[in-house]
């Protein structure tokens, strides 16, 4: 069989050559626009285009604001700190995820807590937060409080794997009634709506990316999204090092960081942004694709969810058990096709294998047999 699905997807991708896990796709205004900053010599964190691609995302998402930032984790940190994460704070998330989900809480000290996800999205599951708040967690004075330790848990991040959308209103409903924070991490989801709705959209917060890897790309770059005017000054003034604005004077009010995206890399984002629809519609064409194969073969489509439109920036199957898993990587990867397995869960991790973690059965069960298939949009 595995023979068979390596010469399927070289017969889909029309080559005979290696075939990567995801690479970007340039056919708009890619070049003229980066020709274009270039000659301007607004390279750096100032430009048109920065203004540009966040008012233009800000619209695509139907957010009120967006800011521009470096990359996913910096959009993701933003989040929380403006969310309030601080020093000795719990944040609950999903051990199945890329680590700099993790990466983000640990570098503003806070502490990560891991509940469950569901089978049905991949993403974190209601059920198992509810769970772990009734379990370890009381509500004082406003606050939700994890009773061993009195700690604060002061933000849910639940992330929306492979741009399928988690359930993510059931989510913020349980975040209202528990008085924490929702942000969105929606790093791989740009496109993909729930009942018609943006992801990112739905928390306090939501946390893009625009990796090489990503349904679009800025070459590296993330962004915020945010619901109100006050939140979006705050986050402009603290990733720009909270300089106070002057005609010449250097003077900073409270500590920050430089995390502005520059707009060489925005004039990449206004050209790929604009090409959003055909990239989402080609690959839910290839998902159409994998899913037809795979009716007739001994592995699992992952599909999205009821009610949701997934963008599909990763399709995935789910092999029978972890040998069948093993198996289909060491042939593929040796025929040049890349084929990856879902990452390492986070509490199987060293530096966070000690975190506070409720039941992971799902997790662990799917980190054994999910594997994601070539999803490049195809020419």
């Amino acid at each position: 069989m595995h023979n068979t699905l390596i010469h399927f997807i070289r017969d889909v991708f029309n080559t005979k050559g290696s075939i990567p896990l995801h690479a970007p796709f340039f056919g708009g205004d890619e070049k003229s626009n980066l020709v274009e900053t270039i000659d301007s010599t607004f390279v750096s964190s100032v430009g048109a285009y920065v203004n540009a691609f966040e008012s233009e995302l800000a619209d695509y998402c139907q957010a009120p604001y967006s800011v521009a930032v470096v990359n996913g984790t910096a959009a993701l940190q933003t989040a929380l700190y403006l969310a309030g994460v601080r020093t000795n704070d719990i944040v609950i998330t999903q051990s199945l995820t890329f680590v700099a989900t993790c990466n983000a809480i640990h570098w503003l000290g806070g502490e990560a807590a891991f509940v469950d996800v569901s089978m049905e999205t991949l993403g974190m599951c209601p059920i198992s937060l509810v769970a772990f708040l009734e379990r370890h967690c009381e509500y004082d004075n406003g606050q939700c409080i994890y009773k061993r330790t009195q700690q604060v848990v002061k933000a849910v991040v639940p992330m929306h794997t492979f741009g399928h959308p988690a359930d993510i209103e059931a989510l913020a409903s349980i975040c209202e009634t528990w008085g924490i924070a929702l942000v969105e991490d929606a790093a791989e989801s740009l496109g993909s709506t729930f009942k018609g709705k943006s992801l990112g959209t739905f928390g306090q917060y939501g946390a893009l990316s625009f990796n090489g890897n990503k349904i679009i790309t800025t070459g590296g770059g993330g962004a915020i999204l945010c619901k109100n005017e006050i939140a979006y000054k705050k986050i402009k003034h603290f990733t720009t090092t909270a300089k106070v604005p002057h005609r010449f004077e250097f003077f900073h009010d409270e500590v920050a960081c430089n995390f502005r995206m520059p707009n060489l890399n925005a004039a990449l984002g206004c050209a790929q942004l604009a090409q959003l629809n055909n990239f989402i519609a080609n690959k839910r064409e290839l998902a159409a694709v994998y899913e037809d194969f795979f009716s007739e073969a001994p592995y699992t489509f992952v599909k999205e969810p009821e009610g949701c439109v997934s963008n599909y920036w990763l399709n995935a199957i789910i092999c029978k058990d972890e040998n069948q898993r093993n198996s289909l990587l060491t042939s593929s990867n040796d025929a040049g096709i890349m084929l990856r397995p879902v990452w390492t869960p986070m509490h199987l991790l060293p530096m966070y294998a000690k975190s506070i973690q409720g039941p992971l059965d799902n997790t662990e069960w799917l980190a054994k047999r999910l594997v994601n298939l070539p999803s490049s949009v195809r020419g």
